[in-house]
């Protein structure tokens, strides 16, 4: 019924630590976020499923919609970004078509389908910043 001190205490910490990573991070980063969040969720309805946890699977499916919807998909510029962002887009809404089947089928391969093809997306995300903050050899440093 009450929580400890400690754990009320961590909870509001997380929410702090989170709101303020959100609002001091550049777009790069938030994106990089919605991909952390996004296979934290994917790992999560995975292993929810392998435990048989049916509403713990379905927040976690639903929370990778979401973030693939409203975040990822959402956050694309169709008008500018070419064919990449109609690549991305068509990539993301297949996505939330596996997941959902897989939610419905509660099918963990289904859900591993969707880790297989975003993951090296989202590595790839993180190396642009990598790349881009590394000088090219004969420049700087």
């Amino acid at each position: 019924m009450f929580t400890s001190v400690n754990s009320r205490s961590a909870a509001a910490y997380k929410r702090v630590s989170a709101d303020t990573g959100v609002s001091t991070a550049d777009p790069h980063q938030l994106v990089g976020m919605l991909f952390d969040g996004l296979m934290q969720s994917l790992n999560a309805a995975r292993g929810a499923m392998e435990r048989g946890e049916v509403e713990a699977k379905g927040m976690a499916v639903g929370k990778a919609v979401r973030i693939l919807e409203e975040g990822l998909k959402g956050g694309l510029n169709m008008a500018q970004g070419g064919d990449l962002a109609k690549n991305l887009n068509g990539l993301y809404g297949y996505a939330v078509q596996r997941l959902t089947l897989a939610n419905l089928r509660n099918d963990r391969s289904l859900v591993t389908e969707v880790i297989d093809l975003i993951e090296p997306l989202a590595d790839s995300w993180k190396q642009i910043r990598g790349a881009a903050a590394t000088p090219a050899p004969g420049q700087g440093a």
